[in-house]
């Protein structure tokens, strides 16, 4: 209570002061650097990362990039190629000119080059940057090189994404956050018993997103996905602190003359619970960071942080702003349009058989559903994006024109025999899928030596250590037959070389899909254990977390199970997140519910009697919470062009409703049919079994 005194006591110089903190909260944002490349969150430990970091250190090379140019002269293209060597960030590039004079018909390229280069209306050429794939100097440089060529002018590769990416978040985000605050406004309004308090909850609210987001900046860089997430995350999950306090607010004023004095036990009161729910949120938030694929940890630290910031804004900067406005508060209050929920308890608790008969129907089929949506995922980034993105349209045409999904690279040794290089070429050309292998062995042909290559041309692929080839592939990135191709390129390379590595997009792909497939368990696992451990603690039962969690994670399995039913592919990394934020976010509403439940059977009511009284008082606050999250997550869900961030916000919508539902309705009778186990196995409840 000292506390509580001492925070009404100090309401104003903690508005001021946390005004004064949002100046280095918006410098701290604004200075976070947003990472767009999925790839970088794989282990530094996996020979593809390894493979990347060498290329970009030993062989001065980083991205890389394809530019079709369609419909133009040789000495058009020769100039532009020109100007695009001269974009600061390039390293090399390579196209026909870099063997022969343009002068000099392309029939004398050997057929597997020239085909690899030409169709009868385009050409291509490959671009090396200096710079790694996500770097801003590299997405820059791509920028650059489109201004440069122009409209007839494609560039393909995983640089050009990545900078579509970013320019359609920085569009999008802002609007994100301004659906989210508009939708959960309009919930709050119609929810909660007056018209000011909920652009209160969302100053102080906002207060606290602002300092979450500017306090990134010592994490060094966070994913565009934490960045697109965090603000509406935050805004959904903590907005039940703020309905927590205002309601012990208006109960103690009932009890208290002294606004002051009701406001310092309010502030008490909802500190106690805010823990309890917030501890379960976190919690799940935290179990992310067991990811070995650590955009996990970015994601899991960020919004960590973000409930405990909204935890201290709600007992601190909330309770002032009340206090500061209490008399425009107490003018603008009205009745609640949320109904009485006397009769739906009564209701509830009279058939509660039928809804355990639901129950164990549901089971089965989302349970079956659930794990068909796991190995239904596309990890392909092109798939989330729209089909009208200049990065998406080339790749197309790459795909069309030139049959080409993605491309390899090979790092090997630059000393290695050529003729053990050319039986490796013509093994590797073998290989299902397998479009052409581009090297220093394969551009000369089988009757060319080496020597005759001026210098200038070896060093794009070769250097005195390594020497580089390009595999162009039928195959798309992250699909079942590109990672058996992988495979089998993999044998046959490290049988030549066993120090050799196969890296770029779709080998570090395959690494991603081991990878995650392994986190989904991990996550799923150690999230499930922290909140069993956290509700028993809580609710002090042995019992009580087993219930409680198999609601919850039926919402889970219904939630990530109707994909498989709708049809629909889900980006990876959605099911992974989601499983754990539901579960975390959306078990307080069962908490909620059992705490009251247990206060009732220790009152003297039976079972029964305890239960309509919980639904009654329960009811409203689970149905604020859960609309609340719906709403700040729905709209952003419609909005977004960006997949990975449209279904997750779907799913957490979805979500929150299915949890709502299942709370009200499932756990009500599973508490009511368990009820000797849970008083056999709760503390202080042996007393309530006669009852």
């Amino acid at each position: 209570m000292k506390l509580s005194k001492a925070i009404v006591k100090l309401r104003i110089p903690i508005v001021i002061l946390a005004l004064i903190l949002m100046i280095p909260a918006v410098f701290g944002m604004v200075n976070t650097r947003i990472n767009y490349d999925m790839l970088t969150y794989l282990p530094e430990s996996m020979d593809t990362v390894k493979g990347q970091n060498i290329l970009l250190e030993e062989f001065g090379k980083g991205a890389f990039s394809f530019i079709i140019l369609e419909d133009m002269p040789d000495k058009d293209v020769a100039e532009l190629k020109t100007k695009i060597e001269q974009v600061e960030q390039v390293d090399s590039v390579l196209w026909y000119n870099t063997l022969a004079d343009i002068s000099v018909p392309k029939e004398f390229l050997p057929e597997k080059v020239y085909s690899a280069f030409n169709t009868d209306h385009s050409t291509i050429m490959a671009v090396f940057f200096n710079t790694s794939t996500s770097s801003d100097e590299t997405m820059d440089a791509i920028r650059e090189i489109r201004s440069i060529t122009g409209e007839k002018c494609f560039v393909c590769g995983l640089s050009a994404l990545v900078t579509d990416l970013k320019d359609l978040c920085e569009r999008e985000e802002p609007i994100y956050v301004g659906i989210a605050v508009l939708l959960a406004l309009a919930a709050m309004l119609l929810l909660l018993d007056n018209w000011l308090i909920p652009f209160v909850f969302l100053l102080s609210i906002g207060m606290m997103i602002l300092l979450n987001l500017g306090s990134n900046f010592f994490l060094g860089e966070i994913s565009y996905i934490t960045k697109a997430l965090s603000a509406v995350l935050q805004l959904a999950v903590t907005m039940d602190y703020s309905i927590f306090l205002w309601h012990s607010y208006n109960e103690q004023k009932a009890l208290h003359e002294d606004n002051k004095e009701a406001m310092a036990v309010a502030i008490h009161h909802t500190f106690l619970s805010v823990i309890g729910s917030s501890v379960t949120t976190i919690a799940g938030f935290i179990a992310l960071c067991f990811m070995t694929f650590t955009l996990g940890r970015d994601l899991g630290i960020v919004m960590a942080k973000g409930v405990l910031f909204g935890v201290i804004g709600c007992i601190t900067v909330l309770p002032s702003l009340i206090l500061i406005l209490d008399k425009p508060l107490s003018k603008l209050s009205h009745r609640s349009l949320i109904p009485s929920m006397k009769k739906l308890s009564g209701g509830i608790v009279k058939i509660f058989p039928v809804f355990l008969v639901i129950f164990v129907l549901l089971l089965p089929p989302f349970i079956y559903g659930y794990s068909k949506t796991n190995s239904e995922v596309y990890y392909d980034m092109a798939e989330c994006l729209p089909k009208d993105m200049e990065f998406v349209i080339a790749n197309t045409k790459l795909s069309e024109d030139y049959d080409i999904s993605s491309t390899h690279m090979v790092l090997m040794d630059s000393s290695l025999d050529n003729k053990e290089v050319k039986k490796m070429i013509g093994e590797m050309e073998k290989v299902d899928g397998v479009k052409q292998v581009i090297g220093i062995e394969s551009l000369l042909g089988s009757t060319v030596p080496e020597d005759i290559l001026p210098e200038h041309i070896k060093s794009v692929l070769e250097n005195d250590r390594y020497e580089l080839m390009l595999i162009n592939s039928e195959y798309h990135s992250a699909s079942d037959k590109v990672g058996e191709q992988i495979d089998s390129l993999n044998e046959i390379i490290h049988r030549y070389d066993p120090s050799a590595m196969l890296i770029g997009e779709a080998p570090c792909m395959k690494d991603m899909i081991d990878t995650t497939g392994h986190d989904f368990e991990v996550v799923n696992l150690v999230s499930v254990i922290a909140i069993f451990v956290i509700i028993a603690l809580v609710e002090r039962s042995i019992s009580l977390p087993f219930i409680l969690i198999a609601v919850i994670e039926l919402g889970i399995f219904i939630n990530l199970g109707l994909p498989h039913y709708l049809g629909q592919s889900l980006p990876f990394i959605a099911p992974i997140c989601i499983s754990t934020i539901q579960l975390g976010a959306t078990v307080d509403y069962a908490i909620l519910m059992t705490t009251r439940y247990k206060a009732e059977r220790l009152g003297g009511a039976d079972k029964k009697e305890a239960m309509k009284i919980t639904l009654t008082a329960s009811i409203p606050s689970i149905m604020v919470s859960g609309i609340g999250l719906f709403a700040a997550t729905f709209g952003v869900a419609l909005y977004s062009d960006i997949d990975i961030i449209s279904s997750m916000c779907m799913l957490l919508a979805r979500g929150a409703v299915i949890s709502m539902l299942l709370v009200i309705f499932i756990l009500p009778a599973l508490l009511i049919l368990c009820d000797k186990p849970v008083c056999l196995t709760t503390w202080g409840m042996k007393k309530c079994i006669r009852k």
